[in-house]
């Protein structure tokens, strides 16, 4: 794909498709992706020219996967990246957490063509970050205006279904909403982090029946002679990584049938951006039996994958919710993301919070019945927000 949009000044960029994001300097990539964040803080990690090169070159994606990398480039005359968007053409909808099979059955039944379509985003990670990379400075809204414009052309030009950016934060979400791009809402559960010194800080928040069960399910969690451990950078061993790929496949593959990631995406992170990964490992009688593998960047911390070997009661919830509120309490962090879907993270003082996605949707007739459907699930997700809720454990005004 190759056009020169304008902008309102009359300065000309081409934007370029990239197959492979190694034809991308590294540097040039996450300026754009991290152009400033709160001092000292890690950029955001999962739009990192690092994690996105991880995949490709693990194999994770292109090839025979059914993402074929078409990394969205925008350039100056003289070869410069002033913008950029990670992007995918798709042969499927599997790995996104944004489902419209629905859509691609109904549009197939009717003699439509749905795949392939262009995806806008990290894959595998429902994590709502930046989509539209346009770093900072005076014209970064131009730059995210072109780079808006091009995602409609490409659809236009390669004559596919449709475009589907998602987990999009607000600053990409409404130029695209302006450009006539379709709403979509979903539902994720996040911790906020309202300053608390201390995890007991957290729990004086809460109802008393609340906090008492809070405290009573951690100490379950580790009765059969567990241990924790949380790991980050280096201090992380090939037999910690080992271990937690066995539970990530054995978990996976009862989940989805098949994971998507493989021990060589694994292996090229610790290598590259050892900073970010925050391992959390159970370990009973020796060997290690379940762990979770968290994200740090920016102001939050991400939870992403999680294994075990053995079951016991409450070790998920340890593993995966309360450690990664321990870690955001002990370093200052705003959130905890902990991934998609899981109304069970209410109880445990995780919040109700609104995920954006935006379509464009190139045949009048689909983007018609779609659009209605939208609406109406847009109000469904909205109308459950009090509800959610009201099914936290913080104290509603009730006495101790």
């Amino acid at each position: 794909m190759n056009g020169e949009p304008s902008g309102d000044d009359g300065a000309d960029f081409t934007v370029r498709v990239a197959e492979d994001i190694a034809a991308v300097e590294p540097a040039a990539w996450d300026a754009l992706a991290d152009p400033g964040g709160p001092p000292g803080a890690l950029p955001h990690p999962f739009t990192r020219h690092a994690f996105l090169a991880s995949l490709e070159d693990a194999g994770c994606v292109g090839g025979r996967t059914g993402w074929l990398p078409q990394h969205l480039l925008l350039e100056d005359g003289d070869g410069r990246l002033l913008a950029a968007a990670p992007a995918y053409l798709k042969g499927h909808s599997q790995g996104e957490y944004v489902f419209d099979h629905g859509w691609a059955d109904a549009f197939e039944r009717a003699g439509g063509r749905y795949y392939p379509k262009l995806q806008i985003s990290v894959p595998f990670t429902p994590v709502t970050g930046p989509r539209l990379l346009v770093g900072a400075g005076p014209d970064a809204e131009m730059r995210r205006a072109a780079m808006v414009s091009a995602i409609p052309a490409y659809v236009a030009q390669t004559k596919i279904s449709s475009a589907h950016a998602t987990f999009l934060d607000e600053a990409d979400l409404q130029p695209m909403l302006e450009a006539g791009f379709l709403h979509r809402t979903d539902q994720q559960f996040h911790f906020v982090n309202r300053g608390y010194a201390t995890y007991d800080d957290f729990l004086e928040t809460l109802a008393s029946r609340k906090r008492k069960g809070l405290r009573k399910e951690r100490r379950e969690a580790l009765a059969a002679g567990i241990a924790i451990e949380r790991l980050s950078g280096t201090e992380i061993s090939e037999e910690a990584w080992d271990a937690f790929f066995g539970f990530y496949m054995d978990t996976g593959s009862r989940k989805w049938g098949r994971p998507y990631l493989n021990r060589a995406f694994f292996r090229l992170i610790a290598e590259r951006m050892p900073e970010a990964i925050v391992l959390v490992m159970a370990r009973r009688e020796g060997r290690y039996i379940a762990g979770a593998l968290n994200f740090v960047g920016g102001d939050r911390i991400f939870g992403r994958y999680w294994g075990c070997i053995e079951d016991h009661p409450f070790l998920h919830f340890e593993v995966c919710y309360h450690q990664a509120i321990d870690y955001a309490i002990e370093h200052g962090l705003a959130v905890v993301e902990a991934g998609a879907q899981g109304e069970h993270k209410l109880a445990r003082g995780y919040e109700p919070v609104i995920t954006h996605s935006a379509h464009a949707i190139a045949h009048s007739g689909l983007r018609s019945a779609i659009e209605d459907y939208l609406e109406r699930e847009r109000r469904h997700v909205l109308l459950a927000q009090p509800e959610l809720a009201a099914a936290t454990p913080f104290r509603k005004g009730e006495p101790e």
